[in-house]
């Protein structure tokens, strides 16, 4: 089954957070990983205050999104996220 990362990200530092921006694809790639919706259009519902960006990035497999999240790769990349952004994120299976 596929599984998805679900990220909610408000950014303090713009400039910075390229740096985050411009490593991060590069990991979820080497997981396969897709990215389905990224700081598009969205409203909160329910819930909390939309955050500045929503992010959806779609796996082959709930292992390969864990995987990729614990990569020396992702995380070297978070570094630069750290500091300049908060971020909510989970990984969900899906159901096909």
């Amino acid at each position: 089954m596929k599984a998805y990362w679900i990220a909610h990200v408000d950014i303090t530092d713009p400039d910075q957070y390229t740096e985050y921006t411009q490593r991060a694809p590069q990991a979820f790639a080497a997981y396969g990983g897709r990215i389905l919706a990224r700081g598009g259009r969205s409203e909160a519902m329910e819930g909390r205050v939309t955050p500045q960006r929503s992010v959806v990035i779609e796996f082959d497999s709930y292992e390969q999104a864990v995987a990729c999240y614990q990569s020396e790769q992702y995380q070297e990349a978070k570094k630069h996220r750290e500091g300049v952004a908060r971020a909510e994120v989970i990984i969900v299976e899906g159901v096909f």
